[in-house]
Formats: structure tokens, sequence, C-alpha cells
């Protein structure tokens, strides 16, 4: 069974706004570190935003500080990213991934979650 159902992926142009949803249908959502990280075509997987179980720590990539917006409701055991002014470099395979709270979950570029979702594409056309 999945953990992570990630949904709100589509197709948007340049300067558009999605909103990514992450439900997670485990039984210790409440103590996870989440993130989001993303696959662009032809490159490789790169993170992209994570934050601490009470939503208190939240780190970005420096590729979306200002722009995206992560966000998590405990009652809905859901994770959000809400994006905006998207580029067509956003273009990619959106995952939600989760983890123990373990160090090196702050540092987004290098953190290897365990628990992965299916993803949800997210295409930005020029």
């Amino acid at each position: 069974m999945v953990r992570l159902v990630e949904s709100g992926g589509g197709s948007v142009q340049t300067g558009g706004a999605l909103r990514l949803s992450c439900e997670d249908t485990g039984y210790d959502y409440s103590s996870s570190c989440m993130g989001w990280f993303r696959h662009p075509p032809g490159k490789d997987r790169e993170g992209v935003a994570s934050i601490s179980p009470a939503g208190v720590s939240i780190y970005y990539a420096e590729s979306v500080k200002g722009r995206f917006t992560i966000s998590r409701n405990h009652a809905e055991k859901t994770l959000f990213l809400q994006m905006n002014n998207l580029k067509p470099e956003d273009t990619g395979m959106y995952y939600c991934a989760a983890d123990t709270c373990a160090p090196g979950w702050q540092a987004i570029a290098t953190w290897l979650p365990r628990e992965w979702g299916q993803g949800t594409q997210v295409t930005v056309s020029s």
C-alpha cells in the first residue's frame, strides 16, 4: 500500500500557479519530516523544500525561494506545496517524501527520505 499520495499537478503557462497536495495514509505523519522533490526531464532528481513535523523549520532550494511555499495540515494529514510564478524550468515530476527527522533532513539538496509517493506531473509552458 502506498503511504503518500500526491495530487494537484497539471499544465500551466509561465507565471501561473499550482498547489500540490500529498495525503499521508501512514500512522506516523505527526512525527515525520516531509519534503517535496522534483525530477526535471533529462536531469537528476532535486530537492525542492522540506518541513519539520510542527512546520516550524522549513528549508527551500535556492531556485524556488520566494515562489514556492511548503506547509502541512495535521488534521488532514496532508502536505502542500503552493507554487507561484512558475517557470518552464519548474517542469518535472513532483514527489512527496517522508522520513524520521534524523540529521540531514534540513539539507534538502542531499536528503534521501525512505518513503516516497508516486509523483504528480507539473508542466510549465512558455
